[in-house]
């Protein structure tokens, strides 16, 4: 098999050479933003920092104060926002566009060429210019999430407010009732409203805690005698922050109460009585106060609205679909999404979308265990909190690992390799377009973007943001699409060099294709831990499962191989793949070659697709094992000797 895999390939080429740009785009002046722009200029590249409102700095720009920044972690500081725009404004390297928004970003990474357009000139038109960039962060932050859905909660009330217009209020001037004025001598924090929430936000917005507390210490300031309540479901203050947690929990005047809240109504001459079960007392209890403040949740600015994950719900039938009327009426649908007017930030340029796919909370995709900063679309790269909730702190550490990611792409790209996770391949593929018969498979489930098509549903190749992964060559029906060292001809060569046992040794041949990211440093794992396995598999490692040509499984049945079995990575809510969901995409493909088996009255227990990852390193030779041995029991492949 490995003499047939040498024989097969050809000496890589590199690819044409284009002029790479060195130049890294940060779109988002908030914290993240600067200090991703402050961070790439320190490392010598030009920087285009793009913000749409008139001023930089973001969110941060209307905090009364930061959270504690330095030890002993009890005082909260001031945002330390000064700094980086006096830095940012005196740095040769990078350039301010403020006011501006994206209106299309073309090409692919070393190349991008992004359209902007500024504010009106002498015309009355916006001021349009062009930037050809390398990579691209995108640091477009927050915002609060929408406390009109919150009326359950009490917010509609006049006394009723959110955290984010408590703390617009305190950097105002003093604390008090918005509806006549008085001080708010008592006040009730109600944690997690909205968060954590199927129905609203699903998730944990981090910060929520930390703001409550600190806002407890400006009430504190104001008012030495005033009362203060937090009703909570847990109290998240990670690191050092719970330093400052047990300052404030330990003043005798501040009440923190663990339940669930029942009711929220107003009470007389316009307080708020809040009625709620207390899990640590086991009883119903109601507090009355001046003033509810609600901690609401963090939503990213991306472009998370209906029309994108219309786009996105798109795309996921395509890959269900088969037949060439099924792709191409999906390809409709998404063809008329492309063009829609929603919340696009980036404006790409792809047939794939506008902007970048987001998960179910909005943030952009990416496997986040494994590659933080990435997204699905290669070169650009999400930080700070539109890419997950997260503190100042967190986004300025955030924005540098995201620039680091960003100079990777370019320097990358301008030696022609590929990004994560085959870092440095100068493989590519190549198509075979003479027979093409624009099916769409590979635009459409490339997880990159990296193909695009032209008038006639042709495949238009962007090598740059390619991660050869060879899921278009495991979804090309024709067979068109191969890489010099990894093709369908190479994998079916080295199937049909497998030595099969014949009917009459009463033993079986499995192969095993196995996901290169996973399942095979999985075997790897348990070879180095002495663990046996049974001695019948032939192992062929996969760049990705999504790689998979379903003729391979035929070529390896029709040879009279007794069994075939995939190991890749999980997949669903919580997938683990690298290449986002080849593992899934090859479990479809399965499906109809099930189907066939049947026809050819072959049993389709012979295919089997096991989802694992590298820590079940442990278990695989058990799954190889239970495999072998239901094989064993279905007997042997009836087309052994033809």
């Amino acid at each position: 098999m490995g003499l047939v895999k040498a024989g097969k390939m050809e000496a890589l080429e590199p690819l044409p050479e284009d002029p790479i740009s060195r130049t890294v785009l940060v779109v988002g002046g908030g914290i993240a933003g600067l200090s991703a722009a402050l961070n790439a200029a320190a490392a010598g590249y030009d920087v285009v920092l793009v913000e749409k409102q008139p001023r930089l700095g973001g969110f941060m720009k209307g905090l009364k104060q930061a959270f504690p920044t330095r030890a002993p972690y009890t005082e909260a500081s001031a945002d330390g926002l000064a700094g980086k725009l006096e830095a940012a404004a005196a740095n040769p390297r990078i350039k301010v566009c403020c006011s501006t928004r994206i209106v299309k970003t073309e090409g692919q990474p070393g190349m991008f060429e992004v359209t902007m357009e500024g504010e009106p000139g002498e015309s009355g038109a916006p001021a349009t210019s062009v930037e050809r960039v390398g990579a691209i962060v995108m640091a477009t932050g927050w915002q609060p999430y929408d406390a009109s859905k919150l009326g359950a909660l009490g917010y509609g009330l006049p006394n009723v407010i959110t955290n984010v217009e408590l703390e617009q209020m305190a950097a105002r001037g003093p604390i008090a009732r918005p509806a006549d004025g008085k001080p708010a001598k008592r006040v009730l924090f109600l944690q997690c409203a909205g968060s954590r929430q199927p129905e609203h936000l699903a998730y944990c917005s981090s910060v929520c805690c930390m703001t409550t507390l600190k806002q407890t210490e400006y009430l504190r300031q104001q008012d030495p005698e005033a009362e203060v309540f937090v009703l909570y479901r847990d109290i998240v203050t990670p690191g050092p922050y719970e330093k400052y947690y047990r300052k404030v929990q330990d003043h005798p005047l501040n009440f923190f109460m663990k339940g669930k809240v029942s009711q929220v109504a107003a009470a007389a001459d316009g307080r708020i009585a809040v009625s709620f079960d207390s899990e640590l007392l086991g009883a119903p209890m109601q507090v009355t106060v001046d003033l509810l403040v609600l901690a609401t949740g963090m939503v990213p600015n991306s472009a998370d609205g209906p029309a994108i994950r219309a786009l996105r719900d798109a795309q996921a039938k395509l890959a269900r679909k088969e037949s060439e009327t099924q792709c191409k009426d999906a390809a409709a649908v998404i063809a008329e999404m492309k063009h829609h007017e929603g919340t696009e930030i980036l404006n790409l340029a792809y047939r794939q979308g506008p902007d970048l796919p987001v998960l179910p909370g909005g943030f952009p995709d990416s496997k986040f265990v494994c590659f933080p900063y990435e997204s699905m679309r290669t070169g650009i790269y999400a930080a700070g909190a539109v890419r997950a909730p997260m503190d100042r702190a967190l986004a300025e550490e955030d924005a540098g690992g995201a620039v680091m990611k960003a100079i990777q792409s370019i320097e990358l790209a301008s030696r022609g390799q590929a990004v994560h996770p085959r870092t440095g391949d100068l493989s590519y593929p190549s198509f075979f377009l003479q027979r093409c018969t624009q099916c769409k498979r590979c635009t459409e489930e490339c997880p990159f973007g990296s193909i695009d098509e032209d008038e006639k549903g042709t495949p238009k190749f962007n090598p740059y943001r390619c991660r050869r992964c060879g899921i278009c060559m495991g979804a090309c029906p024709e067979r068109i699409v191969s890489f010099k060292n990894y093709s369908v001809d190479m994998i079916a060569s080295m199937v049909k060099a497998i030595e099969v046992p014949d009917e009459f040794e009463e033993k079986p041949r499995i192969l095993v294709l196995a996901c290169e990211n996973d399942a095979y440093p999985a075997l790897d794992m348990a070879g180095q831990g002495r663990r046996h396995y049974d001695p019948s598999v032939r192992i062929i490692p996969m760049r990705c499962l999504g790689s998979m040509n379903i003729v391979w499984i035929a070529d390896a049945l029709s040879r009279g191989i007794d069994g075939v079995l995939l190991l890749g990575c999980r997949f669903g809510d919580d997938y683990e793949c690298h290449f986002m969901r080849g593992s899934e995409l090859a479990n479809r493909r399965l499906e109809n070659v099930k189907e066939t088996l049947q026809r050819l009255q072959l049993e389709s227990e012979r295919i089997h697709l096991q989802q694992l990852g590298m820590d079940d390193y442990g278990r695989l030779p058990e799954i190889i094992d239970e495999f072998a041995a239901r094989i064993r029991e279905i007997g042997p492949n009836p087309y052994k000797g033809f």
